[in-house]
């Protein structure tokens, strides 16, 4: 393996993170992980070369969504066709790193793209602009002309992986409550797209309310609350087929806030019954339910961790809401949120380290994440109504529900890195809530 073009310190999974600094120097490209303003890596890429007949849109096209995706991390800084010096002609031809060099571009991504009828090939290569040398070996994926822009993902996540050393999210989709109509008579459905809005599709109508749809761990079902039958229950959807069923909990009671576990072969969720409400564990199939929790209080909103060892959630048995952490059969639960306000809505990051929350202090509602024992408490966000953090795939980056304030307000999608930086409202026709991200696909 060639010297990694970036060395990066995963500090910025802590918190009290650091911003990413981008450093040129005479050797092996490096991000590093230092206190102060963030200066975006700044790279090229030159549209992909077209290698046949009829590729040449598609190839600008893929070369314009890897830039998206690498931008909009705001990790790198894309320099302008216009500034370039060198044009890439050939695939396979020399690079000039002199002319790269001499606009600062510490990273070129150059690629090709040819096309037969239908299919679609992509090949690229990540250059290492001041060591003058290529970063990993060249990579080259096939699919369908219609599927470019999950090829262009692929390849921005390979891109980000041998800068960033971290996993990438590009390649991934997100389901979620679409929303259309005034608040006063506000229909939802449940509805699917990739992670940057796009090919966006409907997987119910708007007949009957829809809450908190959750990804399994392959991304092939989703599990959701609808009030379909006239009150809530927990609906199992696959998503090729957009096939649903009702997950039987035996006939107890109202269920909701369902999260799959990390194997996908059981399902948390929270019955209420006789003005009590408790989490369940219960098979995918459905059958006997597993009581975890118990007691004269509201204990909802479960999340596994990765090891699918623990379950965090959030109860109001100390009197207000908080967030508390128990053994994945139940038992005792140890409350981890001390903070002032009200939390809620947690969910464990993918690396296992964090958990991301909603909090509720002073009329203003926050995302944050904080250590699993509690500790290291950090907001990222602040509004009106901000509330249902979802992880993307490597745990770097937070989506979630923010809502505008008065009778015309509206939600939306935003997303923010784990750092607190980066805040940006994803690109979606309509309003939306109740994100949640799907695993790389």
């Amino acid at each position: 393996m060639t010297r990694l073009l970036a060395t990066i310190l995963i500090g910025l999974m802590g918190l009290g993170m650091a911003a990413p600094e981008a450093v040129a120097q005479n050797g092996p490209l490096r991000i590093e992980i230092t206190e102060g303003v963030i200066e975006p890596l700044p790279y090229a890429v030159p549209d992909f070369v077209a290698e046949t007949q009829g590729s040449n849109q598609v190839s600008k096209d893929i070369s314009r969504l890897i830039a998206e995706d690498l931008s909009g991390t705001g990790l790198f800084r894309e320099i302008p066709a216009s500034a370039h010096i060198s044009s890439i002609t050939n695939f396979g031809s020399p690079v000039q790193f002199a002319d790269w060099k001499a606009i600062n571009a510490q990273a070129l991504i150059t690629g090709g793209v040819s096309v037969s009828g239908n299919s679609l090939e992509v090949k690229f290569r990540v250059w290492d602009v001041f060591a003058g040398q290529e970063l990993g070996s060249g990579l080259r994926f096939k699919g369908t002309v219609d599927g470019w822009r999950r090829m262009a993902h692929k390849v921005a996540d390979e891109v980000y992986s041998r800068i960033t050393g971290e996993g990438g999210y590009f390649d991934s989709r997100v389901v979620f409550v679409s929303e259309t109509g005034p608040k006063s008579d506000r229909k939802k459905r449940l509805a699917i797209m990739d992670y940057d809005g796009a090919n966006l599709q409907y997987l119910t109508d708007s007949s009957a309310i829809v809450l908190a749809p959750r990804f399994s761990p392959t991304g092939d079902k989703v599990l959701y609350t609808s009030y379909e039958t006239g009150f809530p229950e927990v609906f199992v959807l696959d998503v090729g087929s957009v096939r649903r069923n009702v997950l039987s909990t035996n006939n107890g009671g109202m269920s909701f806030s369902p999260r799959f576990s990390p194997d996908g072969k059981s399902v948390l969720l929270s019955v209420e019954s006789g003005g009590n409400t408790d989490i369940y564990k219960v098979g995918i199939n459905g059958g006997q339910r597993q009581r975890l929790t118990s007691g004269a209080s509201i204990d909802t909103a479960p999340s596994f961790s990765p090891d699918g060892s623990r379950i965090v959630f959030e109860s109001d048995r100390s009197g207000t809401q908080q967030l508390y952490v128990m053994g994945a059969n139940g038992g005792e639960a140890t409350r981890i949120s001390f903070g002032q306000g009200r939390y809620g809505t947690p969910v464990w990051s993918p690396r296992g380290d964090l958990i991301a929350f909603t909090k509720q202090n002073k009329g203003r509602f926050h995302i944050g994440v904080m250590r699993t024992d509690g500790s290291e408490e950090r907001l990222l966000t602040a509004s009106f109504l901000d509330e249902g953090p979802t992880w993307a795939p490597n745990g770097r980056v937070i989506m979630f529900t923010r809502e505008t304030r008065g009778t015309d307000g509206v939600s939306a999608l935003y997303s923010v890195d784990v750092s607190g930086r980066n805040l940006k409202r994803v690109k979606l026709n309509g309003g939306g809530s109740d994100p949640s991200w799907s695993p790389l696909q």
